[in-house]
Parts: structure tokens; sequence; C-alpha cells
């Protein structure tokens, strides 16, 4: 294993998330699969606990820069936190009931989530900079002063905490879907919001994962040494950094990602 290189990749990684507010688990992961041949429940596990300090860090800037919503945030945990925990609980019965092979359902599964978010953001992405003249039909947006709002809140939380604990994936790019769809975010907001949320839902599922077993700290350090000073920098050039362009490299290099995870060669 080489822990040099695992850091510098980290480090870029966490740039990148710093900047956009996703692209955490959706590069480690697949990067910790294929680079370094990390069996993918160990892979998925270790880079659950990773990710929750690297997105502690670049949400706690986001919040001295105040550029996030509380109450999103607020409402959004209270819905994924116990939603994770189902996921990671559904990982544990079918890592104990021994009849199915963890490794070959994680691969499955978190090739198709980053399909699905890639897919979903890239598709948003083009026809949002190439077709702006296209009126597509417009989602409600959810009103937290109401509890119409919060409970619509809380729901989308819990099927996408549920998601985030079974495979790692989409702690930031599925939620900041939902925040431009749902809550009609700016840019600047967006990304420190998806940072904020996906802390606290990643500290509750960090400890499910703990649980498991699957976690391998001799990779989870070097992710932290790469990932928290990368994410401090790309908080920092998120004010300054054109995000249409950088969002569309990401989304075309996690679509190919995600295919391979799906069809192996």
């Amino acid at each position: 294993m080489n822990y040099l290189l695992l850091s510098g990749l980290s480090f870029v990684v966490g740039i990148i998330v710093g900047l956009t507010g996703i692209g955490g688990a959706s590069l480690i992961t697949p990067m910790l699969i294929f680079v370094f041949q990390v069996p993918p429940s160990i892979a998925v596990s270790s880079d659950v606990v990773a990710a929750t300090l690297m997105k502690v860090v670049g949400g706690f800037k986001h919040w001295q820069q105040k550029t996030l919503d509380l109450q999103v945030v607020k409402w959004l945990a209270l819905g994924s936190v116990p939603g994770s925990l189902t996921g990671v609980g559904i990982l544990y019965i079918i890592k104990h009931n021994g009849t199915l092979n963890l490794d070959d359902i994680l691969l499955r599964l978190l090739g198709i989530m980053m399909l699905l978010v890639a897919l979903s953001a890239l598709a948003q992405l083009l026809l949002k900079n190439f077709v702006p003249q296209l009126q597509l039909p417009e989602l409600p947006k959810f009103d937290l002063k109401t509890n119409g709002g919060r409970f619509q809140t809380i729901g989308i939380g819990s099927v996408l905490g549920c998601l985030v604990g079974l495979t790692s994936v989409s702690s930031g790019s599925m939620f900041a879907l939902v925040l431009i769809a749902f809550f009609r975010l700016d840019s600047r907001k967006l990304v420190g919001t998806d940072l904020s949320q996906a802390a606290i839902l990643l500290f509750f599922t960090s400890l499910g994962h703990l649980c498991l077993g699957t976690v391998d700290w001799s990779l989870v350090l070097p992710i932290w040494l790469g990932t928290v000073p990368g994410v401090l920098v790309g908080a920092k050039l998120c004010k300054i950094t054109p995000q249409p362009a950088l969002r569309l490299v990401i989304y075309t290099i996690l679509v190919m990602v995600s295919w391979k995870l799906v069809y192996p060669a």
C-alpha cells in the first residue's frame, strides 16, 4: 500500500469537495477499490469514517463564512440520521446472514447509486447551461415554516440517508440535487449547506460502520491527512472558482467510474 499516494490523491479529492460539496465518497471509495485493491466492504466503511472529519471541517469553515442555511441542515438531518442507521442495519444483517456476498452486493449498489447521481446531475447541468430556454416542470419548493414542508424534508432525508448508510455515496451529490430542486439555494449556500448536513449524517453513519467491524484505520488516517487540508483549500477557493465547468468534469468522471463498478471488465 502506497500511503503517500493515498494521501496525495485524497488531498485532490478534498479540494474538489470543498469547492463543490460533492465527490467525496463518489471518488474515494472507487479509488480505494480500483487503485489500491481494497475490498468493497472495507472501502465503503473506511471511507465513511474518513469522510466524516473532512465534511465536519468543511462544514465548519462554511459556517464561519456564513455560506449555509442552518434550518435546512437541521430538518434534513432529522431524517437522514435515522435513515442512515437503517441502511447500516441492513448491511449488518447481510454480513451476518452468511448466504450473501457483502462485497459483491456493495460493488453493484455502489455503482448503481453513483450512476444515478452522476447522470441526474449531469443532465440537469447540461440542460441548465446549454438549453436555458427549455422550461422544465418546476418541483414544489419545501417551506420549512410549515409542518408539511418539514415532514417532506424529513422524509426525503430519510430515504437518501438510508442509501448513504448502504453505500457511503450521495451524502454530497444526491443531497445537492435535493437542495437545488426543493430549496432553491444559491451556489454558495448550496455547498456550505450540503457539507454541513453531510457532516452530521456521516458522523452517525460512521458509528454504525464501526460496529460492523469493517473499518481499516490504516486507510482512514492517510485519507484524513490528505482530505482535511484539501477541503480547507477548496472552501477558500469556492468563492472565486466558476462552478459549472468544474461540476461538468466531475460528473463526467463519475459516470465513467460508476459504469466500471456496475459492469466490471
